[in-house]
Parts: C-alpha cells; structure tokens; sequence
C-alpha cells in the first residue's frame, strides 16, 4: 500500500521497514500493521482531534499531571498554545500508560516507542496469525466467561493498584488472542487519586465486563466488584493481589448522577459502535 504521510518518516530514520495494510480506523486514531525487521506490529497513529473534542475529554484528564505552570494555564485558557499542550498530553497519555502497565504485569500490547505522534507496539494475534478478535465477536462457553471474567477483574485490581482506570473498557477494546485476553486502547487513562468521577468511571469499566460475560454466563450479573475494590483502595489497602468476593452491600438510597450519566453516554456510544459493525 501507499505509505501514509505520517509513517514515512519512521521508514526513513529505520524504525520501521513497510507499511503493510491499515488494520483499524477510529475517531481518535489510525491502526497500521507495519512490519520491523522480522517483526510484525502495529503502528498507532494519533489523529489531530478539532477544539470542540476537548471539552468531552475534560473529564478523563483531570487529575492528571502538566508539565509546568504555563502548560497549566494555557490550557485552563484554552489559548491556541494550551490546545496544542492538551493534543499532545492526550496522545502521550496511552503512551505513559502501557509502560506502566506492562511494568506492573497488566497484559496490554508491549510498547517499542513514540515517534512523533505514532506508538508502535505489539501486534496481538490469533492461533493463525491473523489480528486477534475483539471480545464482542466470539462466543464463549459459561466456563471461559467465567475465566475471562476473572482474569479481566483482576487487570483492573492490578491497573488501579497503581491509581489508574482504564475509563472506557469494554468488549471493544478487549482482544483475544493466543496467549489471552489484552486490554487496548488507553488514551483517555484515568488518575484513580486525582478525578472526581473516578469511581463513576471505573465502575462503567467493571460493569461493561460483567454486561458482555454475563451473557454467556448470567450469574456473573449478581456481582458488585467495583465497589469492592473501590472501598479498598479508598482505606489504601488495595493491592495487586488483593482478595474479592464479589458480593458487596449497594446503598441504593445513594444514586451517583456521575455514574448515571456515564452510563447513558456508553449506551450511545455502544449503539453507534454495533450500529458502525452491521455497516462495514
């Protein structure tokens, strides 16, 4: 194929040898398979995103750390300069993330480098080498929802045992592949400690998984492990390994409008997703 302007330079200073298809197009970001070396990966190139997305993605950065006091307030002012400052902390975000999490033995793709704008990492596949499916598009046994149910509650224990929210997980951004299950998609990574709507957010994670796995396995639905974890990591007593039951006392004289609302955008945003799908 024609090698896109964006992945030209990565040829030229040798990070990558070809540009082989594009593999994925969303709203935020290009997918490439690219080929290095003997290796086949993906190349992640981040799409330049209008004003008017700011505001939607407010909600994930707070908390977040600026590189200085005048990133701080351009941003806060949404001076052209704070705009480009955001951009660019939006992009490095997945970046930072996948690093972390591949530290602490979170299973996301292995990151081999930032180039200007496009994250190069590790290709998932399936038992023939092809690109490893979402977990929406296969059907499962109750026994493997329940193993892949258990293993996803414990990459998020593992993820916010160092204070992050993947703060858009669902079937779509789960792949399975030969070796397991692999969470992708982290640009809008969420500080646990810093956001208000932390909770909100990782609650929407954990029950998304529930939602898709409990069809396979209806039981899974009587859990409440958000709020289990949640409450442990709010006394600092959460750890990577940390014990859960699953079953936890809901306040339901309590309704979060937070949670409420996270709730009716995911809706949209699943609709419009399934919708795009029965499209392509």
């Amino acid at each position: 194929m024609k090698t896109p302007a964006a992945l030209q330079p990565l040829i030229d200073d040798g990070v990558i040898d070809e540009v082989i298809r594009s593999l994925k197009s969303g709203k935020e970001a290009t997918v490439y398979l690219v080929r290095s070396g003997v290796h086949t990966r993906c190349a992640k190139v981040y799409r330049d995103m209008a004003q008017r997305s700011f505001q939607k993605r407010a909600r994930y950065q707070e908390g977040r750390k600026v590189r200085g006091s005048r990133q701080a307030r351009a941003i806060a002012k949404s001076t052209r300069f704070g705009r480009r400052e955001q951009e660019a902390a939006w992009k490095n975000a997945e970046v930072d993330a996948l690093y972390k999490l591949v530290a602490a033995g979170v299973r996301v793709p292995k990151p081999y480098g930032y180039f200007n704008g496009t994250l190069i990492m590790e290709l998932v596949t399936d038992a023939a080498g092809h690109p490893a499916p979402r977990l929406g598009e296969v059907d499962l046994s109750a026994e493997a929802a329940r193993e892949y149910h258990h293993f996803l509650i414990r990459q998020i224990v593992r993820m916010l045992s160092i204070g992050l929210i993947h703060g858009d997980l669902s079937e779509f951004n789960v792949l399975v592949g030969t070796e397991g299950l692999v969470i992708i998609d982290l640009p809008q990574a969420v500080n646990a400690a810093g956001n208000n709507g932390a909770f909100a957010m990782l609650e929407r994670d954990v029950n998304n998984i529930r939602g898709t796995l409990g069809r396979f396995a209806p039981q899974l639905l009587e859990t409440e492990f958000a709020r289990e974890m949640w409450a442990q990591f709010e006394q600092g007593e959460l750890t990577a390994d940390s014990k859960l039951t699953g079953a936890f006392a809901r306040d339901e004289t309590l309704v979060n409008p937070d949670t409420v609302l996270l709730a009716v955008q995911d809706a949209r945003e699943e609709a419009l997703q399934r919708e795009l799908g029965r499209e392509s």
